[in-house]
C-alpha cells in the first residue's frame, strides 16, 4: 500500500529576505551595543517610523516624487537616444570601431567630474541635473546595445545568409533580436546610473527638492533619522527600477540563452 509523504515546504521564496533582515539585526545590535553613537545612527525602527511618516504625505513623498520624475525623464531620453545609435554602430563594426576610444572614455570617465562643465551649459537648472543623468546612462545604454549586435550568434546570421536573406531582413530579422537581452542589460544598467547622478546632482547643484537634497540637508543639521529615511528611500527606489526591468526583460526576451 502507497504511503503517502507530506512535502517539505518550499522555503527558497523567502531567501530574498535574509539579506535585508540580517542588515537590519546587525545595524540594530550596533546601537543597542552603542558601538555606534546613537546621535550619528538611529535605531532602524526609528528610521523606519520617519520613512513610512514621510512617505505617507510629508516633505519626503515631495523629494521622492521630484527624484523619480528627473531619473525617468533622464533614462527616457538616454534611452531613445542611446538604443537605436548602438544598434547602428554595432550593425556596422568599421563605423563601430572608429568611435569605440570616445565611447569608452567618456564611459569610463565618472559623470560627476562632468558637473562643473553642465553647470556652464545649462546653468543651476532642473534641466542640468537631467541633462547629466541621461549624458551618463545614455553612454551605458549605448555600448550594450552595440556590443549586442556586435555579438549577435555568428551561427544564425550565416543561416540567414545561406537561406539568401537580405542584409536589411539579417539586421531586422537576426541582429536586433539577437542583441535585445544585451539592450536590456544596458536598460536595466541605465536606469540606475540615471538615479544615482541626479541624486548626486540633488546634494551638489542647488536643487530645492529631490533625495539628494532631503539627505544633504539633514545632514547639515545633524537630522539623522531623515537622512538615513532618505537613503532608504532611494535604495528602495533603485531596487524596485532594477526588479520592474528584469520583470520586463524576462517577459520581452524570454528565449534568452536557447
Amino acid at each position: 500500500m502507497p504511503t503517502s509523504s507530506k512535502r517539505a515546504p518550499d522555503l527558497t521564496r523567502w531567501l530574498p529576505l535574509v539579506g535585508p533582515l540580517a542588515l537590519f539585526l546587525v545595524w540594530d545590535l550596533a546601537v543597542r551595543l552603542a558601538l555606534v553613537s546613537p546621535v550619528l545612527l538611529p535605531t532602524p525602527a526609528a528610521t523606519l517610523s520617519a520613512l513610512a511618516q514621510g512617505m505617507a504625505g510629508g516633505p519626503l513623498l515631495t523629494d521622492f516624487i521630484a527624484s523619480v520624475s528627473r531619473s525617468l525623464q533622464a533614462f527616457i531620453i538616454a534611452a531613445v537616444i542611446g538604443v537605436p545609435l548602438g544598434v547602428l554602430l554595432g550593425s556596422n563594426e568599421k563605423l563601430y570601431r572608429s568611435v569605440e576610444f570616445l565611447i569608452d572614455f567618456f564611459r569610463s570617465t565618472p559623470s560627476s567630474a562632468l558637473i562643473p562643465l553642465f553647470l556652464m551649459i545649462f546653468g543651476v537648472t532642473d534641466l542640468n541635473k537631467v541633462a547629466i543623468a541621461a549624458f551618463a546612462a545614455v553612454l551605458v545604454i549605448l555600448f550594450n546595445s552595440a556590443y549586442g549586435v556586435l555579438n549577435a550568434r555568428k551561427q544564425r546570421v550565416m543561416a540567414a545568409r545561406v537561406m539568401g536573406a537580405s542584409r536589411w531582413r539579417i539586421f531586422k530579422d537576426v541582429l536586433i533580436w539577437e542583441s535585445l537581452q544585451p539592450t536590456f542589460v544596458g536598460l536595466r544598467s541605465g536606469v540606475s546610473m540615471a538615479l544615482v547622478i541626479v541624486i548626486v546632482a540633488e546634494m551638489f547643484i542647488g536643487a530645492e527638492n529631490g533625495l539628494g537634497n532631503r539627505i544633504i540637508n539633514a545632514q547639515q543639521v545633524l537630522n539623522v533619522r531623515e537622512m538615513y529615511a532618505a537613503i532608504l528611500a532611494a535604495g528602495a527606489l533603485g531596487y524596485v527600477l532594477n526588479i520592474l526591468f528584469l520583470l520586463i526583460e524576462k517577459r520581452i526576451v524570454h528565449w534568452s540563452g536557447r
